[in-house]
């Protein structure tokens, strides 16, 4: 039987072995029948091809991984085909899919396979008949580069779109998969790009994507792989999507990556609704978000902060082409950075409480667990909102309120007092989705000055308010009102004395800077910022410093930073200091923790102290700190609250 399979190459001695077989079979009731007509392709049959298709067919699309077949799969497409007549088509090998087909898996009439040799056989009348009588028609793998060479804008492929468009089943497997979407990788360098090789040049010449092929509804916008988790593609899947999407018309939704394990099998019903088969317990299919691919820098290795992915398993449902999944088995997040892919956290959050000259022994141990256990609450009740699904925007301002109501921290309750004995209070807050911004600045009676800021963003037309002004603005939007007095700490109190009798704001120095503020990435990928303090100690005639000032104390921009700054606030002003970190980052390709270093450098060449917190769009924050101390901490979905107080302290990542 081998020298049967082998086709051409075996000369009289294969037609003896087909011989063999016809007669074989021929007892069973069956024909299997060679036929040598054309020399542009080979042609194998096996059942009754005349006989007729037994039940109803419908239409829908089996797309497999590449491995052993599950059979309980082909019995769902050839259920679709309603067990009539099976066409495979191919570019290698013989009959052995249809011969696997008719008797290890049975329930079809016939099975004809055709094993094209070149371009000319996709014109052949016996061929295109054969396709437009067929109830199913089986893509199986190989090579996708011959698919492309031999059937692209030829009568096969019209013919595989008007077979899907009568509502009739398509499956693919391996290279037959791949080619099935509205954009492919050919491979038509004649080898199989890797994930490395991809990532290191994704936009060269060596990702041949291919597009005006086949044009199935349910896959538009769709870029597809297999052999998914064996051979480690969802690097090159990344980079697929990036160059197919590269000039894709802004109007036009991201594509979608749609990767199948070797041992499973997705199912897709006309509706676009699709199941796993799997052959493995943890064979499944990967859906890549392309929304995190598009607009990308060409030049280089693959640069994007954060794609989502999302797991399909065998109790999961998937919606295509949207690429919406119930019941996933995972969602992930990946950043593609210097030819390589890292997990990257769902949401993450990280605040600052102010900075100061602070050394191990400073404080007492009281006091040092006090501050640990404020900025630990307000973690907390930010990565609550996060973990929820909640905005970025939502959870810095409940991160922010919880330190504007502990005394320890200088916003809010426990702000210091200026040179008349007031409090005065500055604060705002930036979307980074949106770039819609509002602040406050010098206000008196709103118990939390960052809700104030968040009205003024979102209640009225300004960016800033201030003094009285910003104060009748609060009562107007109902906001939580409090006597001044609330405000008021004896500790505050004692330092505006002594700065009467000394005239000079170093009081506290293990609170120099006493600003407060949050920054965060959440699920949707979206950034925000958000900034509170009760400015300086001594400060007169209005003084307002960086943190309500956008792009000098605060700032956000979705793919790029959110920044929150504590320090000499008129240096961070003259920097532009929040700013500068995204630009950074935007225009000379840093990295966040460079850029974040780079511009407290600045800030301090010119005579400024502090620090600052930034959150990259991957999810990774960064601390920068001027030779000072700074109460800080962070929290993700995959790490736990963690606080820092001291230069030397590191935070996990």
């Amino acid at each position: 039987m081998s020298d049967w399979v082998t086709g051409a190459r075996c000369g009289m001695r294969r037609m003896v072995s087909v011989g063999l077989v016809v007669s074989a079979v021929a007892a069973w009731g069956l024909t299997t029948t060679p036929a040598f007509a054309k020399a542009s392709y080979r042609h194998y049959a096996i059942g009754r091809l005349t006989g007729p298709t037994p039940d109803p067919v419908s239409g829908g699309l089996l797309l497999m991984g590449g491995g052993d077949r599950n059979h309980d799969a082909m019995r769902w497409f050839f259920a679709k085909a309603g067990h009539g007549h099976i066409v495979v088509l191919r570019a290698s090998y013989g009959p052995e899919i249809g011969e696997e087909f008719f008797k290890e898996i049975g329930g079809v009439a016939s099975v004809e396979t055709f094993v094209f040799a070149d371009r000319a056989a996709a014109t052949d009348r016996k061929l295109l008949a054969a396709l437009a009588k067929a109830d199913g028609i089986f893509i199986a793998g190989g090579d996708q580069a011959r698919y492309v060479r031999y059937w692209k804008g030829t009568p096969v492929a019209a013919a595989l779109d008007a077979h899907v468009a009568a509502g009739k089943p398509v499956a693919g497997t391996s290279a037959g998969l791949a080619m099935l979407g509205e954009r492919l990788y050919a491979a038509m360098d004649d080898g199989s790009i890797t994930s490395a090789q991809a990532l290191a040049a994704p936009f060269g010449a060596a990702v041949t994507i291919e597009d005006d092929f086949l044009h199935l509804a349910l896959l538009k916008g769709v870029v597809t792989d297999t052999h998914f988790k064996e051979r480690d593609r969802l690097g090159r899947l990344f980079a697929f999507i990036a160059k197919a999407e590269a000039d894709r018309p802004a109007d036009q939704p991201g594509m979608i990556g749609l990767g199948v394990d070797e041992s499973a099998a997705l199912a897709v019903e006309p509706d676009g609704s699709g199941r796993i088969y799997a052959t493995a317990p943890d064979g499944g299919g990967w859906v890549v978000d392309g929304a995190g691919l598009r607009g990308l820098d060409r030049r280089g290795p693959l640069r994007a902060p954060r794609v989502r992915v999302t797991g399909i398993g065998a109790g999961s449902v998937v919606h295509l082409p949207s690429g919406t999944v119930d019941r996933p088995t995972f969602t992930r997040h990946y950043a593609a950075a210097g030819g390589q892919l890292t997990q990257v956290p769902r949401w993450s959050l990280a605040i600052h409480g102010g900075a100061g000259v602070i050394e191990p022994g400073t404080l007492s141990p009281e006091k040092e667990h006090a501050y640990r256990a404020g900025l630990d609450a307000a973690l907390r009740a930010g990565s609550a909102v996060l973990d929820k699904g909640g905005r970025a925007l939502d959870a810095v301002a409940a991160a922010v309120r919880v330190l504007e109501d502990d005394p320890l921290f200088n916003a809010g309750r426990g702000a210091v007092f200026t040179a008349e004995g007031r409090n005065e209070l500055d604060a705002a807050i930036m979307d980074g989705k949106t770039q819609a911004a509002g602040a406050v600045a010098g206000v008196t009676r709103t118990r939390h000055p960052i809700d104030l800021a968040s009205a003024v963003m979102e209640h009225s037309p300004h960016v800033l308010l201030m003094g009285a002004g910003a104060d009748r603005f609060s009562v107007e939007q109902k906001l939580e009102q409090v006597d001044p007095a609330w405000f008021r700490t004896e500790e505050r109190w004692r330092q505006l004395l002594a700065w009467r009798a000394k005239q000079t704001a170093a009081i506290d120095r293990t609170h120099l800077f006493g600003t407060v503020g949050a920054v965060a990435l959440d699920a949707s990928g979206d950034l925000a910022a958000a900034t509170s303090t009760g400015g300086m100690t001594g400060k007169r005639w209005g003084r307002v410093g960086d943190s309500p000032i956008i792009g000098a104390g605060t700032y956000a921009k979705d793919g790029l930073c959110a920044v929150s700054a504590t320090g000499s606030g008129e240096y961070f002003i003259r920097e532009s200091a929040a700013r500068q970190v995204c630009d950074r980052i935007a225009w000379d390709g840093e990295t966040l923790a460079d850029a974040a270093q780079a511009t407290i450098k600045a800030v301090g060449a010119i005579g400024g102290d502090g620090g600052l917190i930034a959150m990259g769009a991957d999810g990774h924050p960064a601390f920068a700190i001027n030779d000072l101390g700074m109460y800080r901490g962070q929290a993700s979905d995959t790490i736990a609250p963690q606080t820092a107080i001291y230069a030397g302290e590191t935070l996990r990542r």
